[in-house]
């Protein structure tokens, strides 16, 4: 006999054999019902893909995915309860009892249900199973379940990418799992460029799972919004029932101010899950934006149903208010959120920011550097450390009313000047808004652009802000940090205080495109060269489609089509608050500030004092098309075909510069006419014609277009307008006086062409004309102080107007910035100092003389200055010194 007969004691060795037989054989049958289960739950049919659980898992008691599978498909629906039945039933079987992938969503279905100590013993279970039997859970599915515990527990997030996610995805390439946790952990630690890397790689893997579609617009969130909306479309088509994208994209829509669509989207949400924690707590903002409590407070509950002291939700809830700029209230929430865990580490750095942005700032360093001390991955906690040790070094220069803080170097050049323009501001401002400051507004500005972004937005990017005003804390960009072309930093500031103001008033409840178009607006009030005007390029915009709705304007900063839309939309918004003062009076506005800060609704506030929203709308509108087809109305603004590209696009006015290897350009009878009419008076061949000419240095020819372009445009500024170009042009013909005049005329007009405020001092100088000189001076220092020239500018016009202390002052300054000739910049300092008698001339005569040991003036005052009788034989020129 091959086998020896046995008594028959339970299964028959036969049937024992079948058994195993028929499970073997039946394997991918199995198989493929847990993947067609697994398919129903990332397409979102979960009911479906409960029933299957429910029906087919029970008869497939051996695999562990299948209650797994069940809780998350109940959790997705909101039966919390059921879900961790699901999980403590299948725990309870012995062949289970060492699952930790089932611990994992034990410890899941935990927290949701209110019970986080449970959860917390399962994740201790995991640490003891992994530590005690780590050979049996190798496997890549297991492997990414002990990364996740590992992270959950406080582990390095580096060690577990590491050790973990990374060794699973190796191991099995086609793991979803270990994407998601990977691409996860790089969204928790705000590493949004290597979250982007995962999921877009993961995508090429699973290009229909919704969850690798979120991840990804998660990821482009900070810095490419319409990007993360495509992946949000994309989610949402491949899952409509995904709730996580649904939320981000409410997340989205409320900073937005799109309430309404958010309150859609959040129905939607809530059809899928009645008891989906974030989405109420989605709702407790908007009804905070709406200044109703009482269903706050209600939305708040039901958030909590489950877990009643889930820091999360409050976290969320005052993260999205500190977003607003309510920056007290988001801390109130931050503070309820560590009162319910007081190791929850979001909570933790979101107040730290919170309190910077307050200006409480002892409370807010303390948090910042608890968080980095307890994680340190976190990047916003790092970057806030660091910042930290930086800002320790900055100056302080203060009075009454600011506390500006600067880098030392700064500090010593312009300080004075900016404390000088903020007090301007506040007097102007404060009695104009009739508002009262009562605490000091904190001034901080940075020479680095990333020491600004990690001050204002927690990270070292910065998305084109000059400046940003939290309420009483307002960061800024010194031109240091700007390159070659900076703004003008005075305009910055103004704009910024502005905010200091309007914010005050309305207690921080207004829409972003109302504060920045005050403030745009009184730059252009405070003087006509700041602000923004009307151009070719906007009157085009307005005469387009690019006009957004009054109502819908904040939208227009959050998603822009190109960086110029951006720019439109301040534009636009500055345009919206003119014609409100000039239809319905300043007064008008004042009253809708008042509201907003007693929570009233923009799109209620504006009717209550003006008119119905749709007349508004309506009346704007023409208001706009009206001043833009005013644009110098002489000339004719359409664009010529050959300056249009295919995409229906034009070109920016510039030469046009064909590659040799192009082909050419479709001859258009129409547009070779007005090119070579003298009479034409289309804007973009005159300005096309003005480049060409000057390109071929045919000067004279050259002023016929440009005149033109100036008598029929006069509003003109840029580097790049007709008057620029024309002063080129006459300084080509030696042609002063008429250079001159263009000169002067554009730097009324541009707050910011520092080019023609050199030349116009240059030529100043020549013609001692020391008030155009000190008045360009002082027109460039607004814009970059950290020149030498307009000091030195400032300070010979200051000297030759008998303005004794502005030229001692501007000659210090000079000293700061490591002028060409330092020995003649000490001797000319000292020479005033000496008439003023103070006793420091003698130190600034020295210091010439170790410059330039054979400066025979420098020699004859320090003669005088030790009362030594010299000859005193002058030069013929004696306000200048001889060597």
């Amino acid at each position: 006999m091959l086998f020896r007969e046995e008594p028959l004691r339970g299964t028959p060795k036969a049937h024992r054999f079948l058994a195993i037989f028929v499970f073997v054989c039946s394997w991918p049958v199995f198989a493929a019902d847990l993947d067609e289960c697994r398919k129903l739950f990332i397409a979102g049919k979960y009911e479906e893909c409960i029933k299957q659980c429910e029906e087919i898992g029970k008869d497939r008691a051996r695999e562990e995915e299948w209650p797994i599978l069940l809780a998350r498909a109940l959790m997705a629906v909101g039966r919390y309860p059921e879900a961790e039945t699901a999980v403590t039933n299948a725990l309870a079987e012995a062949r289970f009892r060492s699952s930790i992938r089932l611990h994992l969503a034990g410890h899941e279905v935990s927290n949701a249900n209110g019970k986080p100590e449970r959860a917390r013993t399962l994740l201790e279970e995991i640490n003891n199973l992994g530590g005690s039997r780590m050979w049996a859970y190798r496997d890549p599915p297991n492997l990414v379940t002990l990364g996740r515990a590992a992270l959950l527990l406080g582990a390095d997030p580096k060690v577990v990418l590491e050790k973990f996610l990374d060794v699973a995805k190796k191991a099995d390439p086609g793991l979803r799992d270990a994407y998601l946790a990977s691409g996860e952990l790089a969204l928790d630690k705000h590493d949004y460029e290597l979250a982007a890397k995962i999921f877009a790689e993961a995508l090429k893997k699973f290009p229909n799972d919704a969850d690798m579609h979120c991840g990804l617009a998660c990821a482009y969130e900070p810095s490419a919004r319409g990007r993360m909306l495509k992946s949000l479309e994309a989610a949402l088509e491949h899952n409509t029932n995904h709730v996580s994208s649904m939320l981000v994209l409410v997340d989205h829509l409320v900073d937005a101010e799109e309430y309404a669509d958010a309150d859609k989207f959040l129905a939607r949400a809530l059809a899928v899950n009645p008891w989906q924690p974030e989405a109420w707590a989605y709702r407790a903002v908007l009804a905070h934006l709406r200044n109703d409590r009482e269903s706050e407070d209600k939305a708040r509950e039901k958030a909590l149903h489950y877990w009643k002291t889930n820091p999360a939700l409050d976290h969320l809830i005052g993260k999205k208010l500190s977003q607003k700029y309510r920056f007290a209230e988001g801390s109130n929430y931050q503070r309820q959120a560590l009162a319910f865990d007081p190791g929850f580490l979001p909570a933790r750095i979101q107040l730290a920011q919170d309190l910077l942005r307050l200006g409480e700032e002892a409370e807010g360093w303390e948090l910042a550097d608890d968080v980095h001390q307890r994680d340190g991955y976190d990047i916003t906690a790092y970057n806030l450390a660091g910042l930290r040790e930086t800002m320790g070094k900055f100056q302080t220069v203060t009075n009454e009313d600011f506390v500006v803080r600067m880098s030392p170097r700064e500090a010593s050049i312009y300080g004075d000047r900016v404390l000088e323009l903020l007090n301007r501001a506040k007097e102007r401002l404060s009695a104009k808004y009739g508002v009262t400051i009562e605490r000091p507004t904190i001034i901080e500005i940075f020479p680095e652009q990333k020491d600004f972004g990690v001050r204002t937005f927690g990270m070292p990017h910065n998305p084109g802000f000059l400046g940003v005003c939290f309420g009483r804390v307002v960061t800024a960009n010194s031109p240091a940090s700007q390159g070659g072309n900076p703004s003008n930093w005075e305009a910055v500031l103004w704009h910024e205080f502005c905010h200091v103001i309007t914010l005050q008033l309305t207690k921080n409840k207004m829409p972003r495109w109302l504060s920045e178009g005050i403030s745009v607006y009184e730059e252009l009030q405070a003087n006509p060269a700041w602000g923004q005007h009307m151009n070719p390029r906007y009157r085009e915009m307005i005469l387009g489609e690019d006009l957004t709705p009054v109502s819908e304007l904040s939208a227009a900063f959050l998603s822009p089509k190109t960086e110029m839309h951006v720019q439109f939309a301040y534009f636009q918004s500055s345009m919206v608050v003119e014609f409100l003062v000039g239809r319905f009076g300043f007064e008008k506005l004042k009253l809708i500030l008042h509201d907003l800060g007693e929570g009233t609704d923009i799109n209620e506030a504006i009717p209550k004092h003006t008119a119905p929203m749709e007349e508004v709308e309506k009346d704007f509108a023409a208001f706009a098309k009206e001043r833009a087809e005013g644009l110098a109305p002489g000339l004719d603004w359409e664009k010529p075909k050959s300056m249009r590209v295919a995409s229906g696009k034009t070109r920016e006015p510039g030469p046009v510069e064909v590659p040799p290897s192009a082909p050419p350009r479709e001859h258009n009878e129409a547009d070779s006419a007005k090119a070579t009419d003298p009479n034409s008076t289309n804007y973009w061949i005159l300005l096309q014609n003005a480049r060409r000419l000057i390109e071929n240095k045919n000067w004279s020819e050259a002023k016929t277009p440009l005149q033109k372009l100036v008598d029929l445009y006069p509003p003109q500024t840029g580097s790049q307008s007709a008057y620029a170009m024309l002063a080129v042009v006459h300084r080509a013909l030696n042609e002063t006086d008429q250079e001159r005049a263009v000169l002067a005329k554009l730097a009324s007009l541009d707050g910011e062409a520092t080019d023609a405020y050199m030349r116009l001092m240059e030529l100043g100088e020549e013609s001692k004309d020391w008030g155009t000189v000190a008045e360009n001076a002082a027109r460039f220092l607004a814009v970059n102080p950290l020149l030498p020239n307009p000091h030195r500018y400032l300070a010979r016009a200051s000297e030759e107007l008998d303005k004794a202390p502005e030229a001692i002052d501007s000659y210090r300054r000079l000293l700061l910035l490591d002028p060409p000739d330092p020995a003649e910049v000490h001797f000319r300092l000292a020479r005033l100092l000496h008439k003023a008698g103070n006793a420091e001339a003698k130190r600034h005569v020295i210091q010439a003389l170790e410059e330039a040991p054979r400066f025979r003036d420098a020699h004859r005052l320090l003669l005088e200055l030790t009362d030594v009788k010299t000859d005193r034989t002058n030069t013929a020129n004696p306000t200048e010194p001889t060597r």
